[in-house]
């Protein structure tokens, strides 16, 4: 397998210890990283022991004269996420962008548009969809084990403040601009991405943030013959074990991205009870609550890696194989598209003011 040439805009949290990492590693069979670009001296030289061979930019700008780059990575802050795309494509360079794609849908089509215009690949960095453990409950509501899906609640949830540029409307921040294409593009997905989803309810607070967006949310979404899905992203809960949990008519499955539970009673084992119209008593006549021991079954289990390794692989390798093979790939531009249409009607519904 040949490498292709990777150039990375950014080494923040996610270009340095996301990318970075997955580049750092043997796992990474696909780029050589030819270029890092980051406007911060310090992370420059930072940079320079990290990447051998590479060369380090001040501005993405310098790129543009580069005749030997086969995929450009957008990890810059979030509001700049549109235009670098948009400058990048219209430049003719191969993209990779990091979440979120862009603010509202118009941004996400007019990448789209350009991409298909210009001939290069466009793709968003959405490493939770391709994770073993959403991967896994996506199998789990096909093979019927614990019944018809109902309800789904995602929880990205702990008790916790923050103070940096994520926490600021200005930056594109807040916790579902942030955090939330993660649980938004899963709820999509449970959903089989039905273009007739509408957002049922949906709330925007701050709570414990220094800055002025979201870090309370609350999302129902819903679509005709689906299971309701119930999404949070608060800073205020302290006693949150999981991040997904799936209640069908057979049981319960639960899990976060390293182990799940699961509880679930087997056809048969239960013969159906005749309903009873008169109340239910005891030889006594005595009133008895309706109630029975069910027969049930519970397994537990570990996931083999999770969004920030399997997850990144996946991407990655999914892009290397557009680019060289022209696959379809893993998270099309429309499912990132949809997840941002969702975002953006989210906080039109919930508009907060801005104090920055």
């Amino acid at each position: 397998m040949k490498k292709l040439n990777l150039a990375i805009i950014g080494q923040g949290r996610s270009g340095r210890d996301i990318h970075g990492r997955f580049y750092r590693s043997e796992a990474n069979t696909f780029f050589n990283v030819k270029y890092v670009v980051d406007m911060d001296e310090h992370r420059r030289a930072l940079v320079k022991d990290e990447y051998e061979g590479a060369e380090i930019l001040s501005s993405y700008t310098e790129l543009f004269d580069k005749k030997d780059i086969d995929l450009v990575v957008n990890a810059t802050f979030s509001e700049m996420h549109y235009p670098v795309s948009k400058d990048l494509l219209l430049h003719g360079f191969n993209v990779l962008s990091e979440k979120p794609f862009a603010r509202n849908r118009y941004e996400c089509e007019d990448l789209i548009r350009i991409a298909e215009e210009k001939g290069v690949v466009l793709a968003v960095f959405h490493n939770t969809q391709p994770a073993p453990f959403y991967q896994y409950t996506l199998d789990l509501m096909k093979n019927g084990k614990i019944g018809d899906i109902k309800q789904v609640s995602i929880r990205y949830n702990n008790l916790a403040r923050r103070w940096d540029w994520q926490t600021l409307q200005k930056k594109l921040a807040g916790g579902l601009y942030n955090t939330g294409p993660h649980p938004v593009a899963m709820a999509l997905g449970y959903l089989d991405f039905d273009p007739n989803t509408r957002v049922a309810y949906s709330k925007l607070d701050t709570a414990l943030t220094s800055g002025d967006g979201d870090d309370f949310c609350k999302i129902i979404l819903t679509a005709p013959g689906k299971p309701v899905i119930d999404i949070e992203i608060s800073s205020t809960d302290a006693f949150s074990d999981y991040n997904l949990k799936l209640q069908g008519s057979k049981g319960t499955f639960k899990c976060n991205p390293q182990k799940y539970k699961m509880k679930y009673i087997v056809d048969g084992e239960n013969p159906e009870r005749p309903v009873i119209e008169e109340f239910i008593h005891n030889d006594d006549w005595t009133p008895v609550y309706c109630k029975e021991n069910l027969i049930t079954h519970e397994e537990e289990g570990e996931f083999g890696g999770d969004a920030f390794n399997s997850g990144t692989k996946r991407i990655y390798e999914s892009v290397y194989y557009k680019l060289t093979e022209n696959r379809p790939l893993f998270v099309t531009n429309e499912m990132a598209k949809a997840v941002i249409g969702v975002i953006e009607n989210v906080h039109a519904e919930n508009p907060l003011p801005r104090k920055f």
